[in-house]
Protein backbone atom coordinates (compact mmCIF):
# COMPACT_ATOMS: atom_id res chain seq x y z
CA UNK A 1 0.00 0.00 0.00
CA UNK A 2 1.23 3.30 -1.19
CA UNK A 3 1.63 6.06 2.17
CA UNK A 4 1.21 9.04 0.99
CA UNK A 5 1.52 11.20 3.79
CA UNK A 6 3.79 14.23 4.55
CA UNK A 7 6.21 14.21 7.30
CA UNK A 8 8.41 17.64 7.68
CA UNK A 9 11.05 17.16 9.95
CA UNK A 10 10.46 20.36 12.31
CA UNK A 11 14.53 20.89 13.05
CA UNK A 12 15.30 20.82 9.30
CA UNK A 13 11.86 23.14 8.30
CA UNK A 14 12.60 25.95 11.64
CA UNK A 15 16.81 26.04 10.20
CA UNK A 16 15.23 26.47 6.55
CA UNK A 17 13.22 29.67 7.89
CA UNK A 18 15.77 31.03 9.84
CA UNK A 19 18.63 30.48 6.99
CA UNK A 20 16.32 32.48 4.61
CA UNK A 21 16.19 35.83 7.93
CA UNK A 22 19.10 37.77 7.25
CA UNK A 23 19.64 40.32 10.02
CA UNK A 24 18.64 43.83 9.53
CA UNK A 25 20.97 46.56 8.73
CA UNK A 26 21.66 48.76 12.29
CA UNK A 27 19.95 45.83 14.00
CA UNK A 28 21.00 45.03 17.15
CA UNK A 29 22.36 41.74 17.82
CA UNK A 30 19.87 40.75 20.66
CA UNK A 31 17.16 41.96 18.69
CA UNK A 32 18.38 39.83 15.34
CA UNK A 33 18.24 36.79 17.92
CA UNK A 34 15.45 36.89 19.97
CA UNK A 35 13.33 37.36 16.39
CA UNK A 36 15.68 34.17 15.25
CA UNK A 37 14.49 32.26 18.08
CA UNK A 38 10.92 33.11 17.89
CA UNK A 39 10.99 32.13 14.25
CA UNK A 40 12.44 28.78 14.86
CA UNK A 41 10.28 27.95 17.59
CA UNK A 42 7.01 29.11 15.92
CA UNK A 43 8.57 27.28 12.73
CA UNK A 44 9.01 23.87 15.00
CA UNK A 45 5.15 24.34 16.27
CA UNK A 46 4.24 24.97 13.04
CA UNK A 47 5.37 22.14 11.62
CA UNK A 48 4.66 19.65 14.43
CA UNK A 49 0.62 20.57 14.02
CA UNK A 50 1.19 19.82 10.80
CA UNK A 51 2.24 16.42 11.12
CA UNK A 52 -0.19 16.43 14.02
CA UNK A 53 -2.78 17.01 11.51
CA UNK A 54 -1.59 14.78 8.65
CA UNK A 55 -1.14 11.44 10.95
CA UNK A 56 -4.85 12.06 11.77
CA UNK A 57 -6.26 12.67 8.48
CA UNK A 58 -4.19 10.07 6.94
CA UNK A 59 -6.05 7.61 9.82
CA UNK A 60 -9.25 8.96 9.07
CA UNK A 61 -8.72 8.08 5.59
CA UNK A 62 -7.34 4.71 6.40
CA UNK A 63 -10.57 4.34 8.43
CA UNK A 64 -13.31 5.27 5.45
CA UNK A 65 -11.11 2.26 3.75
CA UNK A 66 -11.60 0.07 5.74
CA UNK A 67 -15.17 0.69 6.54
CA UNK A 68 -15.49 0.79 2.78
CA UNK A 69 -14.07 -2.84 2.35
CA UNK A 70 -16.28 -4.21 4.98
CA UNK A 71 -19.26 -2.86 3.66
CA UNK A 72 -18.42 -4.73 0.52
CA UNK A 73 -17.90 -7.82 1.89
CA UNK A 74 -20.85 -7.89 3.96
CA UNK A 75 -23.29 -6.59 0.85
CA UNK A 76 -21.54 -9.85 -0.60
CA UNK A 77 -22.05 -11.99 2.12
CA UNK A 78 -25.37 -11.49 2.01
CA UNK A 79 -26.63 -11.07 -1.17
Amino acid sequence: MNDNKIIIDPDQFAAAIIAGNPKQTNEDNKVYIKRQLTLYLESVLLANDFNSLEENQFGSAKEKQRQAILEKIIEHRYH
